[in-house]
């Protein structure tokens, strides 16, 4: 796995750029990080971020401090670049702010809601603020609170909501306004697995709809497997990996062990003719997996040799192994 290029350009299709952020060829980035560095209270908090993104659901990673708030926060205007630039949905960042929040959706991680009003209230405030008229506001806050499932519920005061259900508030009020990108910071914090199953259902619902793109950024590598198609990785403000999760699933090497009884070396020396690399250890056999690899195979060398296959250990790498790979190549600033 390694770090990104030296020059830190990942992700397909970057592409020329003319006038307002349209591009020449390719397909245009959602996010488009182009050498940005932010610097607060005097202390450089991100560094050099060159990574061109595209994929439906993106994951931020980090450990804490990493900079993936900061990253977040810079591209919703809250903080200025000092350093480069970046691009979201073909608009930079330090000249396109407003038509970048018309078209973002944000589900901050802590709580912001106004606890005296009725949820369908201020995710019509929330739609408001977006640039929706009031009647469109209204009936785009009737759908969103359906659709994350507090329909029965949207006449109760946010205040009376439990953790789960504030938690969906939030991800109705930032798919209110209908946009194309969707930031989702921390979503499934704090809640009880039957709760974080139906946020990660409806992450998977909306990627796969194909009306919006995701952000999520998130401690979770779990929720971030199962929802996102590309990765970014950074570690104390600086990009330390990048990688497209299912181009890593198809390249990650399939591990296999197994023990033994009876047969001799020919078993051995056959699994070897198989579509893989085998090492034994007396009556263990290690494999590495090639992508033609078949286990019928291997059973069928098992009955052919007269072997039992006693014990058989399969995995390949995950996103925790490659997340752990990142943090461990990481050493220094680039």
């Amino acid at each position: 796995m390694g770090n990104a290029p030296d020059d830190r350009e990942c992700g397909p299709d970057r592409t020329q750029r003319v006038g307002n952020g349209k591009v020449v060829g390719g397909m245009e980035p959602v996010i488009d990080l182009d050498g940005l560095g932010i610097t607060l209270g005097g202390r450089k908090i991100l560094a050099d971020l060159k990574c061109s993104l595209s994929g439906r659901a993106i994951g931020l990673l980090g450990p804490n401090g990493a900079g993936k708030s900061t990253l977040i926060n810079t591209l919703l205007g809250f903080y200025p670049a000092v350093q480069g630039t970046a691009r979201v949905l073909g608009f930079d960042i330090r000249t396109g702010m407003k038509q970048i929040r018309a078209l973002v959706g944000y589900m901050p991680e802590s709580d912001c809601f106004i606890a005296h009003m009725t949820a369908v209230s201020f995710v019509r405030l929330m739609a408001e603020l977006s640039g929706l008229p009031s009647d469109a506001a209204l009936e785009r806050a009737h759908e969103a609170l359906f659709y994350v499932g507090l329909g029965e519920a949207r006449y109760r005061l946010l205040g009376t909501y439990s953790l789960g259900m504030k938690q969906l508030a939030k991800l109705a009020q930032a798919i209110a306004s209908g946009p194309r990108l969707l930031i989702l910071d921390e979503p499934t914090n704090g809640l009880d697995p039957p709760a974080r199953q139906r946020m990660i259902r409806l992450i998977r619902e909306m990627r796969d709809s194909g009306d919006l793109h995701i952000l999520l950024c998130s401690h979770l590598l779990h929720d971030v497997e199962e929802t996102c198609e590309e990765v970014l990785i950074l570690k104390d403000g600086h990009q330390v990996h990048y990688a497209n999760l299912e181009e890593e699933r198809k390249a990650n090497r399939r591990f296999l062990e197994l023990e033994t009884l009876g047969g001799d070396g020919a078993f051995a020396e056959a699994v070897e003719r198989l579509d893989c690399e085998c090492a034994t250890a007396g009556r263990r056999l290690k494999m590495i997996l090639g992508q033609d690899f078949a286990i019928r195979d291997l059973y069928r060398l098992a009955e052919e040799h007269g072997v039992q296959i006693r014990r058989l250990n399969y995995r390949r790498d995950s996103l925790e192994d490659i997340f752990l790979k990142a943090m461990e190549n990481h050493n220094g600033h680039p």
